[in-house]
């Protein structure tokens, strides 16, 4: 290929011709929205590291998804803020938990909306990690059962899809078997497959009140230095009954998504979390950067990579500039 036969600058002359040759298309179809619920009656707590995003009683959060589902978002996640904590996470797998009463009350008035439910313990636990402690130690097979007991109570519900993020050994299997076992055997699992020990996360623990009392999250969650390990945990995910894949976090791990993608044939998602999100928010303030322009390209990037679903704090900025 020489200049001046071929010209790759014809393809790029106005924004028509440029729309016909995109390699990488976004759609409304491929967001999911992260909202936090929390207890009480009339709460709209905002999150101050995460400029937009608010903390919700169950009445505001079935007025929120509301405006969400009108806006073209098509699901949201939800992480759940208990009144109370102990060392069982006991509110995790109530019938009465937030989250589940949540699950309800958007079904009930937002039928249409696709309702996805984090399943973790550190929310729920008075030490703020992901399982059950003992000497010190997070117990891998302990927290197995509180896991399929919490994903569990979400599907009964309402729940369309669970999505476990603790980064257990097992814990795929042990939701899909108990969901199985309950007759429950359609609601498929997104599950956290490769989940990294990231600075990233910061902004999120302010917003879901989970963090540890002690210690970091290293002995289970992946090294960020580690790239073939990520296909390991993805292919045990796939063998235990994931339906879906998720990397996260996802702009320092494209790398990662690609060889997801690559590799296996599921759907792959990618979580653009709290630290990207609040980075792009506070450089705009700043005014650094054009915050839309760079959202989207931020998006763009990550469909480009191989996700094919993209769990954001943008979602709903995301889908507004997506169908002007």
């Amino acid at each position: 290929m020489s200049f001046p036969f071929h010209r790759p600058r014809r393809l790029r002359e106005n924004s028509v011709i440029r729309k016909m040759v995109s390699e990488t298309n976004l759609t409304p179809d491929d967001f999911i929205y992260p909202m936090f619920v929390t207890f009480g009656k009339g709460v709209r707590n905002k999150i101050s590291s995460m400029p937009g995003c608010y903390q919700f009683s169950v009445d505001e959060i079935v007025k929120e998804a509301q405006k969400v589902y009108k806006l073209g978002v098509p699901a949201i996640i939800l992480f759940g803020i208990p009144e109370h904590k102990d060392e069982k996470g006991t509110e995790a797998y109530s019938p009465k938990g937030v989250v589940q009463k949540a699950i309800k009350a958007i079904k009930d008035r937002v039928p249409e909306l696709v309702v996805i439910t984090d399943v973790c313990m550190c929310e729920y636990m008075s030490h703020g990690h992901c399982g059950v402690i003992e000497n010190g130690r997070v117990l891998n097979d302990p927290t197995l059962e509180l896991l399929a007991k919490e994903a569990l109570s979400h599907a009964k519900a309402g729940a369309d899809m669970v999505a476990p993020s603790d980064m257990m050994d097992g814990r795929v299997a042990a939701i899909r078997d108990i969901l199985d076992e309950n007759r429950f055997d359609d609601i498929p699992i997104m599950s956290y497959a490769a989940k990294y020990a990231s600075a990233f996360y910061g902004p999120f623990r302010e917003a879901a009140e989970s963090t540890p009392s002690f210690g970091d999250r290293r002995s289970y969650q992946m090294d960020p230095a580690n790239r073939r390990e990520a296909l390991k945990e993805v292919e045990m995910d796939i063998e235990e009954g994931a339906d879906i894949i998720m990397v996260k976090p996802a702009l320092s791990y494209m790398d990662i998504i690609s060889d997801v993608k690559e590799t296996f044939d599921l759907p792959v998602a990618a979580y653009n979390v709290s630290g990207e999100y609040s980075m792009v928010k506070a450089a705009a303030k700043m005014g650094w950067i054009d915050e839309i322009k760079v959202m989207m390209e931020i998006m763009t990037s990550l469909k480009r990579a191989g996700a094919d679903i993209i769990l954001t704090y943008h979602a709903v900025d995301a889908v507004k500039e997506l169908n002007k």
